[in-house]
């Protein structure tokens, strides 16, 4: 696949100054917009995770005309719900040497340096203000015997700084904001459209001021407009067809978003999440995630010798491989995540992996249970030890979990400022639609952290900046009528093919081919090998797809077959950026770069930029490169060690 590169790109919302000045320059400096003039503008919200019904809500309460929408039949099946392990925040109330700055540190380094400093230090200062909004809200927080918050620690930190509710920390999270949302739904502020899928955006003078979506129950194709569109619609995980994402989420959002002009940025930073169930057949569909959390007291380990097949139990400690706690002794089982899967990968591929294929280590609780006690584990857990239970049979106070890294979170997607800006004015990207905070590898617990920051604190002050200058007239028909042509002209091709292979069978094979040649492990042959076979399988698809029923109905096999045709697109695109990052660096893991001891060996000096693709007509993107410049942090190969 061709590209060609282009200018230089730069944030310039950015404040200079010293760091922890910055976000409170950048709030003071923001236009504000008086309530009377509040009520003339209008927002459109794609989405309705955590960030997107912070979003929602916020706005709503600040009292901007909102309209929500989401695909699923009620904002509350937004995947957000899935989070287990908890939120991080720089409270401190552990008094174990935690502080914005450590937070901010992590951040960086667990990134593997290619994150900005400016967007990372804000993130870590509005930590501290999403707990106190929660509680607030009535998140249900485990406390200590006291009654005070209690933490706990996650991969990639030495302090305990995770608040956490159990294993469903995403699930209370997500209702705070939904009750949030149902508020300002009640008074009139916001308007919910549940059942619809965005298709298109908008684009009147250069200006993001609409979307055209599809009303999953009905057919109908609709056009609504607004001032300015924020986009919160997630992550693109599911190209990998296997994957801890539920089955809906997709990428086409942001992918016809950024067919209009916004850049993609860092496509192939994606997240391979360490323990997950494993893959048991050929029918799976989706994987499940083990929370992170599980590794404070479960010890990862695998048997010294290759191809043993002796129950967990019959295996002697001192025939145990206790491999991260051996290589990583400082951080121990708690490595980023990256590093872990990696690890697993390892040790499996030296065929010393348990379970069926030897795709496996164990988790093991047995210390944790002897130390603590059946009761105090199950207490911290016993929601994600029944689920384990439930899908594999095997009871985890018994026996240890089998887990093995499956693809989770993706830090790669819409380039924006530190105004969460697209380079398409008015269209706004929050949550992990975007690229923002996380760099090439986000620490667990951060996402939840990253969605109600952008929702909650940042999009409402950023936001009423380029509103100020609102509203901004009739949008031009034209515009409007040629999204939604386009729209049509999509869905009529998708139904004419006619041919005899399912969306999924297309997506099953298209996600294998990215996980064997674009996952955990890349080379410049693999990768080769797959910009080779993708437009293949693509152009297979739209000769071949069959797509039953009619455009006007519910249609789930139409749905599908649109976002599996943006995931090839997109996919294409992944494997070009992984390919000419030649580089190592957190969670894009080149072989050929790599360190003596199997590490990643980045290559400051040619890749520290942000990779944001333009789209082409043409079919040959065009690459911008954001330079990445650090005053706080030394950029420094990252030791676990």
């Amino acid at each position: 696949m061709k590209f060609s590169e282009g200018s230089e790109i730069r944030d310039t919302k950015a404040p200079a100054g010293p760091i922890e000045e910055r976000w409170e320059k950048r709030k003071f400096s923001a236009k504000l917009v008086n309530p009377a003039n509040k009520r003339k503008l209008n927002v459109i919200v794609v989405g309705t995770g955590l960030a997107g019904g912070s979003a929602a809500a916020t706005l709503g309460e600040l009292g901007y005309n909102v309209k929500s929408f989401c695909y699923q039949d009620s904002p509350r099946r937004a995947h957000s719900i899935a989070a287990q392990g908890g939120i991080n925040a720089a409270k401190n109330y552990r008094g174990d040497g935690d502080s914005i700055y450590r937070l901010f540190y992590d951040t960086v380094k667990g990134g593997d340096f290619r994150a900005r400093e400016s967007n990372v230090y804000r993130l870590a200062q509005v930590s501290v203000n999403i707990i106190d909004q929660a509680v607030a809200q009535g998140v249900p927080f485990a406390r200590e015997y006291g009654g005070l918050l209690d933490t706990r620690s996650f991969g990639g930190a030495q302090v305990s700084r995770t608040f956490y509710a159990r294993g469903q920390t995403g699930q209370q999270l997500l209702l705070g904001a939904y009750q949030a949302l149902e508020r300002q739904v009640a008074a009139g502020t916001v308007t919910m459209y549940t059942r619809h899928e965005m298709l298109d955006v908008i684009v009147s003078d250069g200006r993001a001021r609409g979307i055209i979506v599809r009303d999953m129950v009905t057919g109908e194709i609709e056009r609504h407009i607004a001032d300015a569109v924020v986009l919160a619609s997630g992550g693109y995980g599911n190209v990998f067809f296997l994957s801890t994402n539920a089955k809906g989420c997709n990428t086409t959002a942001i992918w016809r978003a950024h067919e209009r002009g916004a850049y993609f940025a860092n496509p192939c930073y994606t997240q391979i999440h360490p323990t997950c169930i494993p893959v048991s057949g050929e029918y799976q569909s989706k994987l499940t995630l083990m929370s992170e959390s599980l590794r404070n007291d479960g010890r990862v380990w695998v048997p010294l010798r290759k191809n043993d097949t002796r129950a967990p139990g019959d295996i002697p400690d001192e025939e145990r491989d206790y491999y991260l706690e051996r290589i990583y002794p400082a951080f121990g089982n708690l490595v980023p995540r990256d590093i872990a899967s990696r690890a697993a990968k390892n040790v499996c591929d030296e065929g010393r992996g348990v379970g069926p294929g030897g795709l496996g280590v164990y988790l093991d609780f047995r210390d944790a249970i002897n130390r603590l006690g059946r009761d105090a584990v199950e207490k911290k857990y016993g929601n994600l030890f029944e689920m384990y239970e439930r899908i594999t049979g095997e009871n985890p106070y018994d026996v240890p979990m089998r887990i093995y890294p499956a693809v989770h979170y993706t830090m790669g997607g819409l380039w924006v400022d530190y105004d969460l800006q697209s380079t398409i004015p008015g269209l706004f990207v929050i949550g992990e639609a975007n690229f923002s905070d996380h760099g090439a590898n986000r620490l667990g617990a951060s996402a939840l952290m990253q969605g109600l920051a952008d929702g909650y604190f940042v999009l409402p002050t950023t936001l009423g900046d380029y509103l100020a200058a609102g509203p901004f007239g009739d949008v031009d028909e034209e515009a409007v009528a040629e999204a939604e042509i386009k729209v049509r002209s999509k869905i009529d091709r998708l139904l004419a093919v006619n041919g005899d292979r399912t969306p999924d069978s297309f997506h099953r094979e298209l996600g294998k081919l990215m996980w064997d040649y674009c996952g955990m492990e890349r080379t410049e042959e693999s990768l080769r090998k797959a910009l080779e076979r993708i437009p293949e399988l693509r152009e297979e698809f739209w000769r071949n797809v069959k797509v039953t029923g009619t455009a006007e109905e519910l249609n789930q096999v139409l749905e599908r077959a649109g976002r599996v045709a943006d995931f090839f697109d997109l996919a294409e695109l992944m494997c070009l950026d992984a390919l000419v990052r030649t580089e190592s660096c957190g969670g894009h893991f080149r072989a050929e770069s790599q360190d003596s001891d199997g590490e990643a060996l980045r290559d400051d000096e040619h890749f520290a930029h942000v990779s944001a693709w333009e789209f082409s007509p043409s079919g040959e993107p065009v690459l911008h490169k954001e330079p990445l410049e650090y005053e706080y942090v030394k950029m420094s190969q990252r030791s676990y060690k």
